[in-house]
């Protein structure tokens, strides 16, 4: 029994289907609805087409709309699944969205205050609260994971990371900060908290950005010829399925796993065949200035 909250697009939708194709059910949650309408994201996916894919890949579950800002949604959630299915063994936590207001080229006293803000709420809020509301339903059972999704693996992120803004940097350290806590606070249960960091993610927005689409991507490397090393959803999508049904995942806690490792351990591929490594890659080739290649990185 899985929740993945922020599913309606990106790395979030993947989990939620990888999930779902490997036997789980799959409790699917975000905010741009058919229904209601888009989120302030003002994307076109929608939290159903997230519930459709689902299907479409042989999986059950449930697409629901639900702000993860507003405590008692959660709790509304919760209380679902506690009475539909009795348990909750794997809770992931992809909210965020906070990319709109990001200011990368400022200085925290030049960026948007209102914006910054909302960030961190989007960022770190989303994801205490749901855990929060969550985690006495999972500590009922036996065992349980907390995925905290991030950005950036624990060796980049340790350093403030230039030009991504001061409350996008902070947001993701602070995501891996809930890990840590969450680990010290788990001690003693056989639930184990943990994040995970995708690469460079052909997500929906990247692709629309570039001008591409996900067979066509290729033509982006003229422009961006370090995109070579990225990677669909489905990659880090598939290294949390195989993540979750690991009897000894426990050796993880308070861990951040980048979707190549993942990769590595349980022997899962992006859609082509590959096994592309974003952030060592990023330190090794990209970073110092070198010439783009995928040779040893894919």
């Amino acid at each position: 029994m899985a929740l993945v909250a922020g599913a309606t697009r990106g790395a979030g939708r993947a989990i939620a289907v990888e999930l779902a194709r490997a036997g789980a059910y799959v409790y699917a949650t975000g905010r741009s609805s058919r229904v209601a309408g888009r989120s302030e994201i003002d994307r076109p996916e929608t939290i159903e087409e997230t519930g459709d894919l689902i299907a479409a890949a042989g999986g059950q579950g449930a697409a629901l709309r639900v702000d993860h800002l507003e405590p008692d949604q959660v709790a509304d959630l919760v209380e679902q699944i506690e009475r539909e299915h009795g348990r909750l063994d794997v809770l992931v936590n992809d909210i965020f969205g906070g990319d709109r207001y990001a200011q990368w080229d400022k200085k925290l006293w030049e960026h948007d205050l209102s914006g910054g803000l909302r960030m961190l709420r989007m960022g770190i809020d989303t994801h205490l609260i749901t855990c929060a509301k969550a985690l006495p339903l999972m500590l009922r059972g036996d065992g349980g994971l907390v995925v905290e999704m991030t950005d950036g693996t624990s060796e980049f992120n340790k350093s403030f990371r230039e030009s991504v803004g001061f409350y996008y940097d902070l947001v993701k350290a602070a995501v891996e900060r809930i890990v840590v806590g969450l680990t010290a606070e788990l001690e003693g249960t056989t639930c184990t908290a943990l994040a995970a960091t995708p690469g460079w993610l052909r997500s929906e927005r990247m692709l629309e950005a570039f001008g591409v689409t996900e067979a066509t991507w290729r033509e982006a490397l003229a422009e961006r010829p370090h995109f070579c090393n990225s990677e669909t959803p489905t990659y880090v999508g598939r290294g949390i399925a195989a993540l979750a049904a690991d009897p000894d995942l426990s050796r993880y806690a308070g861990r951040v796993l980048s979707s190549a490792e993942l990769a590595r351990t349980y022997g899962v591929t992006d859609v082509d065949g590959s096994q592309p490594d974003c952030w060592r890659y990023l330190v090794e080739i990209q970073l110092p200035g070198r010439p783009a290649t995928e040779l040893g990185y894919r």
